[in-house]
């Protein structure tokens, strides 16, 4: 049983270091501005077996939850959400058949299934220009990119879309709260660390 409150809006933004992607997941106020740390992740570069952890803060000391592989080197892999105690929270997968034009993924928490994926196909096309041609793939994408989750009655689950901004950032919305916000963060991230995968 979830036992965390609903939480239907908040931010993550993308810190790039030298071994590690980052990415805080961070309260909003009513204007969409930043606001307290709610999670702070860490995916290791060109691990074999991807995984990505959420602590409370900076020292590491806390993991809150945590997505990995069931497999190592699968480009059709499912990530497993789990809590801190290693308990799922639900599972994610991108659909390479349909992602050749519009990146999709699908989702699954208890009692929900939904399927997420770019908004625009214009933008979805320029992307997958972007980055076959020479020296482009250098340059960060200037493409605002934003997801639509829906469950199979047409409702919306989640939302996220990217800023305008130096860094990658993302407005995420929990419409109704209907998905544990942990399983939303993650599904957030990895929008962004696994979306060329």
């Amino acid at each position: 049983m979830n036992s965390q409150p609903p939480i239907e809006r908040f931010s993550v933004t993308q810190k790039v270091t030298l071994m590690v992607n980052r990415y805080e997941v961070r309260s909003v106020d009513p204007d969409g501005n930043p606001g307290a740390l709610m999670a702070l992740a860490q995916q290791k570069r060109a691990a074999f077996k991807e995984e990505v952890r959420f602590f409370t803060d900076e020292s590491k000391k806390t993991q809150l939850f945590s997505f990995k592989a069931r497999r190592r080197l699968d480009l059709g892999a499912t990530y497993d959400v789990l809590d801190a105690q290693g308990s799922p929270l639900g599972c994610f997968r991108k659909n390479f058949g349909s992602s050749l034009l519009r990146s999709t993924w699908e989702l699954e928490a208890p009692g929900i299934q939904a399927v997420g994926s770019e908004r625009s196909q214009g933008v979805a096309i320029a992307r997958r220009v972007w980055e076959i041609v020479p020296f482009l793939d250098a340059i960060p994408a200037p493409f605002l990119f934003h997801f639509d989750f829906r469950d199979p009655t047409g409702q919306l689950v989640l939302t996220s879309e990217r800023r305008a901004s130096l860094r990658d950032r993302y407005d995420v919305n929990v419409p109704g709260g209907r998905l544990d916000w942990r399983l939303a963060a993650a599904m957030a991230v990895a929008l962004d660390s696994l979306q060329s995968r």
